[in-house]
């Protein structure tokens, strides 16, 4: 599902980060652990198609990113990733209802009313459709994000530090959440974390640790 093959990702300042060889399968679960700085949102943008790799080989659902390029990488992305980023992105402008049928648009797939409001059911927030993100507490608005990743049953869902500033209460809720609708759709999971909870709440997990060094020139 997801493979890695000498990786590396170099920089327009001319750092560049190179990251160990992993192979996750359809439905695992595989944690990003290293410190601020070791390049856990350079590797989940990497898998994502949001960054191109310098050298090395990169599959994701049998695809080999690199040779994506403009519209067909954007498509792909939208089909096979589900990404909940640590800041959460929501348009403001846009009611919860319309910030999810974005997701159809970036995929290139006709909106389907249906499938938004099975998806926002299935994680509590049916209710809240036609309410402004402005106007979502914290973990309301966790679920909403959450919600946009998976509305395509992705075949990959991607998490950055998702229990960041959460308490340990709501950090179990928030993995608990993210674990269920991975298996939900029957994605590969993939967490990244500097929080030890993280791995505890997700044993069996495949761990990364990541401290990238300086690739050769």
């Amino acid at each position: 599902m997801i493979q890695t093959r000498g990786l590396a990702c170099r920089y327009p300042q001319g750092a560049t980060l190179s990251f160990p060889d992993v192979d996750v399968p359809q439905g695992g679960m595989l944690l990003l652990q290293g410190r601020s700085g070791a390049g856990k949102s350079t590797w989940l943008a990497l898998v994502a198609g949001l960054l191109t790799p310098s050298s090395g080989q990169l599959r994701v659902a049998g695809q080999d990113v690199a040779q994506l390029r403009g519209g067909a990488r954007d498509r792909w992305r939208g089909r096979t990733i589900g990404f909940l980023p640590q800041q959460l992105h929501l348009s403001d402008a846009l009611s919860v209802e319309r910030n999810l049928a974005l997701a159809f648009f970036a995929a290139g797939l006709a909106e389907d009313p249906a499938r938004i409001r099975a998806v926002l059911d299935a994680l509590g927030v049916a209710g809240l459709a036609h309410r402004l993100p402005g106007r979502l507490s914290g973990g309301q608005a966790q679920r909403v994000a959450l919600a946009r990743a998976i509305l395509l049953q992705p075949r990959v869902l991607l998490a950055d530090e998702p229990t960041a500033s959460l308490d340990d209460e709501a950090a179990a809720a928030a993995l608990a959440l993210l674990r269920e609708a991975a298996a939900r759709c029957g994605a590969t999971l993939v967490v990244a974390t500097h929080d030890a909870r993280v791995r505890d709440a997700l044993r069996g997990a495949q761990v990364l640790p990541l401290a990238p060094q300086e690739a050769p020139a």
